[in-house]
């Protein structure tokens, strides 16, 4: 909700907030989408009005040089920093910790003791922390060349974006003491922050909207009703185009779509094939185009049924454990393709019938393939293409495929 479009660094600044509770967790995710969704500039961005009226069940830390407590040290506006502490020590109260770092950068040398101060003056716990962006200590190169790789330059360009030295590593329990053996109790105060975030996330449940059937019938049976009928539907168009449609065939087309009802009945799925139907059975009514169904979807005979598919997965033997299978409880995939040009519409549809809270869109993760990373190595080295070209070629295919796997999977 901060909606000044001001590029001021002293504006803007940093600050780690995490949930101690079921209510904190519920606050920081409407902070988070506030951020976005509102104050988006660059950068997510929240206003302390709007950090107050969702500051419940928050533990609040004042975090590192970009913080507004450092930044204002830093700036010599003392009077400032102390009037941010008092703010956030009136909002949180004893869930505000005042954070100091040690990656021997100057101005944290000179900005941690007038925290600890600070700590002092206001009965605020300090808290020691460190920044990790990457796991050891020799990692750092590589995570130089990622920066690089990531911001299109290369080690040799001046004034390109690079961290200070190698301490950005997950640092140990001995090595943080080490570094703040004079301010002890900033070490074991992170036990502290721990321990007040007592979050219990029920996981493994589905929340899906509800998809409203008559008064006199529920999802599951009215789902039922429709395979039924549509089952006689796809099966009448086999014999107008045709097909041979026996007895023994439509015994066997009923019996699929039975075990395929009864899964989704234990498994409390018809809601979900309901919805699905409901949005592609609009889309065609409005004569958006829509792909014939493709993924693992495509093994299922209710879904054929219901036009979600148009692949008799009968006819070319298809599994439907393969799509849905109790004894591997996970929710439903079904990738559907709609018109480029008009796909909006179908999203616009589901969110005013839905809610626009109850649909969200996903996204996928790229992966770096072995290949790939040789070349991008390779240039932000300043190497001769022709050399990284070659070596990159070295790497076979099988071996790429594999990488590339075992990265979608992380």
């Amino acid at each position: 909700r901060s909606a000044q479009k001001n590029t001021d660094e002293d504006l803007s600044h940093h600050r780690i907030l995490r949930g101690r509770n079921k209510k904190g967790y519920g606050n920081l995710c409407k902070l988070v989408s506030a951020g976005y969704q509102e104050g988006f500039y660059y950068k997510p961005r929240i206003d302390k009005e709007l950090l107050a009226e969702h500051s419940r069940g928050l533990v609040a830390l004042s975090a590192c040089l970009k913080g507004e407590v450092a930044r204002k040290l830093n700036m010599e506006k003392p009077e400032e920093a102390e009037r941010a502490v008092r703010f956030y020590k009136d909002l949180f109260g004893d869930h505000y910790y005042l954070e100091i770092q040690n990656h021997g950068i100057p101005e944290q040398v000179k900005v941690n003791p007038r925290i600890i101060e600070l700590a002092k003056k206001y009965d605020i716990k300090p808290v020691a922390s460190n920044d990790c962006h990457y796991l050891l200590q020799e990692h750092a190169r590589a995570h130089d060349m990622l920066l690089c790789i990531g911001t299109g330059k290369t080690l040799a360009m001046p004034n390109r974006m690079k961290f200070y030295n190698d301490q950005f590593y997950l640092k140990s329990a001995a090595e943080m003491k080490a570094l703040f053996s004079e301010v002890p109790d900033a070490v074991t105060n992170t036990r502290e922050v721990a321990d007040k975030c007592n979050l219990d996330l029920h996981l493994g449940e589905y929340h899906l909207p509800e998809y409203s059937v008559p008064s006199d019938t529920n999802p599951q049976s009215y789902l039922e009703n429709l395979v039924e009928h549509n089952l006689t539907l796809r099966l009448d168009e086999k014999s107008k185009r045709g097909e041979q449609v026996s007895s023994e065939m439509k015994t066997a087309y009923k019996n699929r779509a039975e075990l395929e009802l009864s899964v989704i009945k234990k498994m409390n799925f018809a809601g979900y094939f309901l919805i699905v139907w409901d949005f592609i059975q609009y889309a065609k009514k409005q004569n958006i185009p829509v792909g014939p169904g493709r993924g693992s979807a495509a093994g299922s005979l209710v879904a054929y049924c219901l036009e979600v598919t148009n692949i008799d997965p009968i006819r070319y033997g298809l599994l439907f454990e393969r799509f849905l299978n109790p004894d591997r409880i996970s929710m439903p995939d079904i990738d559907i393709d709609f018109c480029m040009e008009r796909r909006g519409e179908v999203i616009k549809y589901v969110q005013e019938k839905y809610g626009e809270k109850n649909v969200a869109q996903i996204i996928t993760f790229g992966t770096m393939k072995a290949r790939a990373a040789i070349r991008d190595v390779g240039r932000v080295m300043d190497m001769n293409y022709n050399e990284v070209d070659q070596i990159a070629k070295l790497v076979p295919r099988s071996e790429e495929r594999r990488v590339g796997k075992e990265g979608r999977s992380r």
